[in-house]
């Protein structure tokens, strides 16, 4: 992708993947999930994770895989409500930026 992604829409990006189970997920799962919509590296990724657990948006707990523990990140109620103002930011934010496209490419025709 050649747009830069602000630390807002990695943010809302990590919470989103992490609200998708209930149970939380582990830090290389949701590095692969994230890579599906951006591309990203685990350094770059783990300090995001390190803030929103900072930020009481994310809990952490450790569970025991094979013989190795794994680090799970769950969403807390606080990151909920924060993925749900970056979800209403977004859809305004897309809008705003599709129509401008959109007027551009018509304007050319």
């Amino acid at each position: 992708m050649i747009f830069n992604t602000g630390a807002a829409l990695l943010d809302a990006i990590v919470l989103a993947v992490a609200a998708r189970e209930t149970k939380g997920t582990y830090g290389y799962k949701i590095t692969q999930d994230v890579r599906g919509a951006i591309e990203i590296s685990e350094s770059t990724l783990y300090p995001v994770l390190r803030r929103l657990m900072k930020e009481e948006c994310l809990e952490v707990y450790d569970l025991a895989i094979d013989g190795r523990n794994r680090r799970y990140y769950r969403i807390t109620e606080k990151g909920r409500l924060q993925l749900n103002l970056y979800r209403g930011e977004w859809a305004v934010y897309s809008a705003k930026i599709s129509r401008i496209l959109e007027e551009l490419s018509d304007e050319q025709r």
